[in-house]
């Protein structure tokens, strides 16, 4: 399938030299100058990911982000020429599935969106019918739909949290390290004071807890990592 792909930056020269890129790789793409016009193209036409700029006139990436996180799980890749800790877990925070710094390596970035694609819309490995529900008491995860719902309300993940509570789920009891979820979720090799685990987390334990009633699901085991109690 040919994955639609929307690059949200004021700067033509960056979106143009990314444009190149993905289309060479047989993607489709599309253009948004800034934040409100992105807006605009996501409501008419749908769109697979997002590769979105922070800094933009009218609307900056960060309200965007939000803003798609609304309604929509769609993944999006936040790119910024800002590379402190706090600028990315920011970053992270209000939704994206990813964080580049500028200036970025155009072949790192289509690696980035590949993976992003990949583990939002393709399933790894073929499973049974029998295997692709897991439930929790009330709360009931679809590997096959990538949908999440408690007590039949759906949950809205994005394909990354979804990913860290289904990976827990399918071994409940069992602590896994942040290093052992990033490469297993990520499927890239993890690097000392890489914070995207713990944002992501948050953020997931975040909305179960809204959604489940304040009943906590995901346990920390100090200095260890963290589980799903069997």
């Amino acid at each position: 399938m040919n994955r639609h792909i929307l690059i949200v930056d004021d700067d033509p020269k960056i979106a143009q030299l990314i444009e190149i890129y993905l289309t060479n790789e047989g993607y489709t793409v599309t253009k948004a100058n800034d934040g409100l016009e992105a807006l605009e193209i996501i409501g008419e036409q749908p769109i697979d990911l997002v590769i979105l700029d922070i800094m933009m006139p009218r609307m900056d990436g960060l309200s965007v982000c939000m803003k798609i996180r609304e309604t929509k799980t769609t993944p999006i890749l936040m790119i910024s020429a800002k590379d402190g800790d706090m600028d990315k877990i920011t970053g992270l925070m209000t939704g994206a599935d990813d964080y580049m710094v500028k200036p970025f390596n155009p072949l790192e970035l289509v690696a980035r969106v590949k993976s992003l694609i990949r583990r939002a819309y393709l399933s790894t490995q073929p499973q049974q019918p029998q295997d692709n529900i897991i439930r929790i008491q009330e709360l009931e995860i679809n590997k096959q739909t990538h949908s999440v719902t408690f007590d039949g309300r759906a949950i809205k993940l994005t394909p990354i949290e979804f990913g860290i509570l289904h990976l827990l789920a399918s071994h409940p009891g069992r602590v896994f390290s942040s290093e052992e979820i990033f490469e297993m979720i990520w499927k890239e090799k993890y690097y000392d004071s890489n914070n995207s685990v713990m944002v992501h987390m948050s953020r997931l334990r975040e909305k179960l807890v809204k959604e489940m009633d304040g009943e906590k699901l995901i346990h920390t085991v100090w200095g260890v990592g963290y589980k799903i109690e069997s």
